[in-house]
């Protein structure tokens, strides 16, 4: 397979090189993509130097996948450039994820809708990633009627600058800041950009993209997102209301069959999920496991994952690995 990886110098780019290596993807030519400051620097994948490209060249060379993490108005301007060269385009950025003609893909739940003809594919949102991967075997079960989500999330999930920020800060050290407010020793109630509707943009994400990732839209969801300073690993506490009741040992018991999903849940011995233990893995943790004795049918979760790798990374490879499996390139 001929791969691009676009935004190859970016924090996601860096770990989708990572897990393509450790999955052993089978790439026989490999493009490092990034923007024209990049064209021309040196990087290293399996031990052999890759000198940086840029977009047109990347396009000149027909790849057969293209995996993107560069930001959503390169993703709108050039994705479509790639597709109609014959690359099949799988994007990690926010352009894609509600257009009605793109299909919205966590392997683990609906890649079975994907074929030939789909040219671009969008990779959801990290902290919903995580939220619908809990979620699918309880509303397939239980049905849902309204989520109600607070988000935790690190601050990798806005990338290096902030990591640097909370760095700086922790050290003393005046620097460039990404946020409009010190982090460290704080939590923002601020991801993204505000909304007319007073929700932030990450909050609309989670709100929206469920439905679609379910093609469902019987249940609502109303979130709050939350930036802490972690450096890395969003975590989300979770109030899920069910048409029909629920047995606790029957959830736990569904979660941890779940191929993607690890249930940490024993309060005896202080066993729950946090973002040091989720760091550099793919599954989703769950934990916290519990009854909400204020209001029937209804059930409290904690959920946690590392946003780099299953909330970005490893889920477009895993895309990809189905596009191979499935001969859909």
């Amino acid at each position: 397979m001929k791969v691009a990886v676009v935004g190859a110098t970016g924090m996601v780019g860096e770990v989708m090189l990572k897990v393509l290596s450790e999955r052993n993807f089978p790439v026989t030519e490999l493009l490092l993509v990034a923007s024209e400051r990049s064209v021309g620097k040196k990087l290293s994948y399996k031990d052999k130097e890759y000198t940086i490209i840029g977009l047109a060249d990347a396009v000149a060379a027909k790849p057969d996948i293209a995996i993107f993490s560069a930001g959503g108005d390169t993703s709108l301007e050039w994705a479509p450039k790639f597709a109609e060269a014959g690359t099949t385009v799988v994007d990690n950025s926010s352009a894609w994820r509600m257009d009605p003609t793109k299909k919205l893909v966590v392997p683990e739940i609906n890649a079975g809708e994907l074929t030939k003809e789909d040219k671009i594919i969008a990779n959801p949102n990290c902290s919903t990633i995580q939220l619908v991967m809990a979620l699918a075997p309880l509303h397939k079960k239980y049905k849902m009627k309204r989520v109600v989500i607070s988000t935790y999330q690190s601050v990798s999930g806005t990338g290096v600058k902030a990591v640097r920020q909370l760095e700086n800060e922790m050290a003393g050290v005046q620097g460039e800041m990404a946020y409009p407010y010190p982090i460290n020793r704080n939590a923002l109630p601020h991801c993204d950009v505000f909304l007319e509707n007073g929700y932030t943009k990450e909050e609309m994400k989670l709100a929206r993209e469920p439905q679609k990732i379910f093609n469902d839209r019987s249940f609502s969801i109303s979130a709050t997102a939350v930036r802490i300073p972690t450096a890395g690993g969003h975590s989300e506490s979770v109030n899920v209301e069910f048409e029909n009741d629920f047995d606790l040992n029957e959830v736990r018991r569904m979660l941890n069959d779940t191929p993607g999903v690890t249930v940490q849940d024993n309060p005896d011995t202080n066993t729950y999920p946090m973002p040091i233990y989720a760091h550099d893995k793919d599954e989703v943790f769950v934990g916290r496991i519990r009854r909400d004795e204020s209001q029937r049918n209804t059930l409290n979760m904690w959920i946690v994952a590392d946003n780099l790798r299953k909330g970005a990374a490893t889920n477009a490879v895993q895309i990809a690995e189905y596009l191979l499996e499935n001969r859909l390139v």
